[in-house]
This record gives C-alpha cells, sequence and structure tokens, in this order.
C-alpha cells in the first residue's frame, strides 16, 4: 500500500510538471525530449524494477520494525506522535540534505553520483536520472537515520512522497516569476534555486543542497542566489560530458566504473 500511495503521487506530481513545463518553459532547450526522455525515463523504470525485486518499500517496514522493538530516539523518549511527525520530517530532510553534500565530496559517491550531473538539459525527468547504485545506497542511508531516530511510519511515507514530489518540482523547467520565485525560496527550494547546482562552474555545483525546504543551504551557507550566467544561459552539466551521444543509457550504467569521477 505505502509502494503504490508514493508511486500515485509521483506520477501525479511528474504529469503536472511536465505538462507546466510544456505550456510554460523557463528556458529554450537545445537538446530533444526524444534524446534526453528515454534515458533518463529508461534508468527510471530501471531503478523502480530492481528497487521493487530487492528493497521495495523498506523505510516503511523498517519504521514499524523500529516501533514495535522500541528503537530509536523518539520511541526511547515516547515522543507524543505530533512531535514525532515533526521531528521525523525534518530530521530525514537533514539527513539527505547531509547525504547530497557527501555525494559530492566523496570521490567514490561522486562517480554515482556525476549521473545524475550529466544531463544537459534541466527538467523534470532530470529528477530521475540516478545510477541504480545510488539509490540502493540511498536507501540503505536512510534505514540508518530511521532506526536512529525511531522514525513514526506515517511520516516516512509522507517524507518519501515529499522527496519525490519536491525532487520533480525543483528539477522542472517551468517559468515562475522571479517575485514569486524570490519569496517562495524562503521555505522550499524552487527550480531557479537548484537549476544553479547543476551548473558547470564547480563553485555553483557545490552549492544549493537541499532538496525540499532551503533552511539548511542558508544555515550551512551552502547556499548561491544566482548563477554567474543568467538563469536562461547558464550551461547545464559537466565539463567533461558535452556530448549527448555519449550519455546513452549503458554508458551510463558503466560510467562510475569507467572514469575516476570528474569535477
Amino acid at each position: 500500500m505505502a509502494t503504490l500511495i508514493r508511486l500515485g503521487a509521483s506520477l501525479g506530481i511528474f504529469a503536472l510538471m511536465v505538462t507546466w513545463e510544456a505550456i510554460s518553459p523557463r528556458r529554450a532547450q537545445q537538446i530533444s525530449r526524444k534524446q534526453r526522455w528515454p534515458v533518463n525515463l529508461g534508468l527510471a523504470a530501471f531503478n523502480m524494477l530492481i528497487m521493487r525485486l530487492t528493497v521495495g518499500s523498506l523505510a516503511y517496514l523498517s519504521a514499524v520494525d523500529a516501533a514495535e522493538r522500541g528503537f530509536g530516539l523518539l520511541n526511547w523518549l515516547a515522543a507524543p506522535e505530533w512531535l514525532a511527525i515533526t521531528v521525523t520530517l525534518l530530521a530525514l530532510d537533514f539527513a539527505i540534505y547531509l547525504q547530497h553534500i557527501l555525494s559530492h565530496k566523496w570521490p567514490l559517491l561522486w562517480r554515482l553520483h556525476q549521473v545524475h550531473h550529466t544531463d544537459l538539459e534541466f527538467d523534470a525527468t532530470t529528477a530521475v536520472r540516478f545510477h541504480p547504485l545510488e539509490i540502493l545506497l540511498s536507501m540503505f542511508y536512510k534505514v540508518l537515520w530511521i532506526y536512529l531516530l525511531g522514525a513514526n511510519p506515517w511520516a516516512v511515507i509522507a517524507f518519501e512522497i515529499i522527496l519525490n514530489g519536491a525532487a520533480t518540482f525543483n528539477h522542472s523547467n517551468i517559468n515562475i516569476s522571479p517575485t514569486i520565485d524570490k519569496k517562495l525560496r524562503w521555505l522550499i527550494i524552487t527550480p531557479d534555486m537548484h537549476r544553479i547546482h547543476h551548473s558547470t562552474i564547480q563553485s555553483e555545483t557545490d552549492s544549493n543542497y537541499g532538496f525540499s525546504i532551503s533552511c539548511w543551504d542558508r544555515l550551512c551557507r551552502t547556499y548561491v542566489a544566482e548563477p554567474q550566467h543568467g538563469q536562461v544561459t547558464m550551461a547545464i552539466g559537466l565539463q567533461p560530458f558535452r556530448k549527448a551521444s555519449e550519455l546513452s543509457f549503458w554508458r551510463l550504467l558503466l560510467l562510475p566504473f569507467s572514469t575516476p569521477g570528474h569535477r
């Protein structure tokens, strides 16, 4: 049931963002969807299959197991449900922020994470362009935090929905007026804010790591307000990988094992 809820929410948000992109795009894309989407959506489908056959709903099941066994801080403190839900959502959000930084700073993890950054354009499908090994490692990382926290099971489901929905939203090529964008940024990660993280300029790639709420980047001083070359003209991707023809589905799967992890 948890998987079906997550899948339904993810598909609904994805359909909304793709429609918005088509009606009112932020940037004119130079590489067609026909070139990029089969790769990005192919990775998404492959990752879903692997997750289905392996760890599936492990995050939710781990939270249930922690509650039944009394594991984790929130269970030890017998925290009221409202507090357990709030702490779970905020703590897991911060955990993913930390994981994202580690994925850029630790060379072994960057080998996997660079697959996400090799996309030469930026739209809703970029949100699902991940190497399957990174997806699996991310799940085990979340499970560790869930047991340490004694995370609320329903909050874990909500977090997974927020994780997928926020990623789809902040990777979308949707046009939001700068005035509204600046106001939204005080609370959430907007596409204009996260797009900077996908710049080819490394100092910009090493910024704006948040995925849902923007406070972590501001508090930890990893926030960059605007790209050097402007939102509509900035180059997207990584400098060593500039040819779409060399970024096929199979090449991306092999990329972590065939390169030293270029920054």
